[in-house]
């Protein structure tokens, strides 16, 4: 496809609407009111949290000690059982960021989710139903409010239970276990130290501090009001119980987060991937890349073809075309969205080509374009000519100046100099962030890639200043994954090796070279063309200075100087309303944006474990 084509569009497989019959329009509302009972909760929650201290602060202060005898006479019959509040109704932090956790979880349908709802929800109603029967609590009517809230959602928990049947996400238990643990200690010592120096009451006990901070941590309701030795501002409070809930969602994050540095691609499925790469790997420049090992594979019926993902943030993230047979790929990528289906995932592709994401969209993905790959035929390269100035230029000064490129197969590097070349491409890399998903490999040094090209650059005193690296495209093409210098070195050294590459790379037996992918090309293209539209004038616009933290616009500039073809890569997705989640998604699995990381005792990777990722660089500085 030359560079004024325009790509045409994907067709989409359209089906007609089912009409969902009455049971399952029941079904659907009971789910959906358990969600939105969940938000409530958690909305009154906070709202509780925030507005209950203030108020009763004023009121103390307003209507002196006779109101507050009284009130405090209130709160005791509270605290003696007379009163009780609809399911997770806490009036704290903890039961909030609970509820906010179930409701997105139920949303998904996950089946854990509705399992733990009624274990909790429950008994909570049979020991309230059970109460209302016995004159201290039937005489109140907000009781019987609560008793009814609490059972509409039980009702609506067993009339939904067949829209949760999701399976439950990979856990951490163990680490959860220990962050709980760790945090609970933590904040009640700070507590407790907090409770020790307001307390305005003398003679109570470390027992009724500890007591007054645990019960804090559930509820700044009348509560903790229980331990009458300890009386504390009610500011301490709400600290107690912010800090609690940070600990509880620091909890969840850590037993519920997206393994990092897991393998999921298995030996047996990694030598079935090779198996088809051998065989069909000329299809797609970024087959070679489903070797990820932090990846999973799923297989067609046949086993002839394959759909590699990594599920992040409940997207089931798959990244290039199906590896096989393209008749076999209708059956890889059932079985995915099925895997999808049965998770309760969210579908999403990332970097299909045309070919690729019309199979995709035959299956009821949509498709948005998100730039264009670079692809240069080596017969077609040549640095003659007035548009090869800047390159030719950059080339014969690089090459004055004393700098060679020595290229290799991975199987033709010792393993001392490969070690060697590992740790400069560590030392090498911009920023501590290990990036690359879609078009990089995530290793460098493995047996099992001995095909893989690199290009390795020595200046005049015979000192390494930077690499490069390729994995195998088919038989004869090559695919851009490690790209690696040294700052301190000459300007333009980039295109010199990519040039230099392309200039021998008939000696290797390859005839196309896959360079960087460059989002919305076509929009920089076009945007400058004379006659653009004011809309696509606005987008070059944004695009350009957005460019200014993120190399969008440079990474088309520095891959256009070598002419290349551009072909289309291409983002799939089931609805709309998923894309933000699926660039948020997809922005982790890339590496551009990290969450934080639990503290680790040990920081230092040793080569072995290295596992450089692909710098997102122009070829130029």
């Amino acid at each position: 496809m030359s560079v004024q084509q325009q790509s045409a569009p994907i067709p989409r497989r359209r089906t007609a609407p089912e009409q969902p019959s009455a049971p399952s329009q029941l079904r659907a509302r009971a789910a959906a009111f358990t969600v939105w009972y969940l938000r409530l909760i958690a909305l009154v929650n906070i709202a509780a949290v925030m507005s209950v201290p203030f108020r009763r602060e004023v009121a103390e202060h307003n209507t002196g000690r006779i109101y507050a005898s009284h009130s405090a006479h209130r709160f005791h019959a509270h605290h003696a059982g007379e009163f009780f509040t609809p399911y997770l109704a806490t009036a704290g932090l903890v039961s909030a960021a609970l509820a906010i956790f179930l409701s997105l979880v139920m949303r998904r349908g996950k089946r854990a989710a509705w399992v733990v709802n009624m274990a909790l929800a429950g008994p909570l109603f049979l020991i309230y139903a059970v109460a209302l029967t016995q004159d201290p609590y039937r005489a109140h009517l907000f009781n019987w409010v609560s008793a009814l809230l609490t059972g509409l959602f039980v009702a609506a928990l067993v009339i939904g239970r067949r829209n949760f049947e999701a399976v439950g996400d990979p856990s951490n238990p163990k680490l959860a276990v220990a962050v709980g643990a760790g945090g609970l200690l933590v904040s009640g010592a700070i507590g407790t130290l907090l409770v020790g120096a307001t307390n305005t009451l003398q003679g109570s006990t470390l027992f009724d501090k500890v007591a007054y901070t645990l019960l804090r941590g559930i509820s700044v309701g009348p509560l903790a009001d229980r331990v009458s030795a300890v009386h504390s501002p009610r500011w301490v409070d709400v600290v107690i119980n912010i800090m609690m809930a940070a600990s509880f969602c620091l909890v969840l994050y850590a037993g519920f987060r997206s393994p990092r540095g897991r393998e999921l691609l298995g030996e047996e499925d990694e030598e079935r991937l090779r198996a088809l790469l051998d065989r069909h790997g000329e299809r797609d420049s970024l087959g070679y890349f489903a070797l990820r090992r932090d990846k999973a594979a799923i297989f067609s019926p046949s086993g002839k073809a394959a759909v590699t993902y990594r599920v992040v943030g409940g997207v089931s993230l798959a990244s290039g075309d199906p590896i096989g047979d393209l008749e076999a790929w209708p059956g890889a990528i059932d079985a995915w969205l099925a895997e999808a289906r049965r998770h309760a995932w969210t579908p999403a592709v990332m970097g299909a080509s045309e070919e690729g994401g019309g199979v995709y969209a035959r299956h009821g993905l949509d498709a948005l374009e998100l730039g264009d790959e670079a692809i240069v035929d080596v017969a077609d390269f040549t640095l003659e000519g007035r548009a090869m100035r800047v390159v030719r230029q950059a080339h014969n000064r690089v090459r004055r100046a004393g700098y060679t490129v020595r290229i290799r197969r991975h199987a033709d590097i010792p393993d001392d100099e490969m070690a060697t070349l590992i740790d400069r491409a560590d030392d090498w890399r911009d920023g501590a962030t290990e990036r690359g998903f879609s078009m990089a490999l995530g290793r460098i040094g493995d047996p099992g890639d001995g095909r893989c090209v690199m290009l390795e650059c020595r200046d005049a005193e015979d000192r390494p200043r930077a690499l490069l690296s390729f994995v195998p495209w088919g038989e004869r093409g090559l695919s851009l994954d490690l790209m690696r210098r040294d700052r301190a070195c000459e300007n333009g050294l980039m295109e010199f090796m990519v040039v230099e590459l392309l200039l021998h790379a008939e000696e290797l037996d390859v005839r196309r070279v896959s360079l960087n992918f460059a989002m919305f090309r076509a929009v920089f293209e076009r945007g400058a063309r004379l006659g653009a539209g004011p809309v696509l004038r606005l987008w070059r616009s944004i695009l350009t200075f957005f460019s200014r933290w993120w190399q969008i616009e440079s990474l088309y500039r520095a891959n256009a100087k070598y002419r290349p073809v551009w072909e289309p890569r291409y983002l799939l997705f089931a609805k709309s309303a998923d894309i933000p989640r699926i660039g948020l998604a997809s922005a982790r699995a890339e590496g551009f944006l990290t969450p934080p990381r639990l503290p680790r005792l040990v920081n230092r990777r040793s080569p072995e474990a290295a596992q450089p990722d692909r710098a997102h660089e122009p070829l130029t500085p």
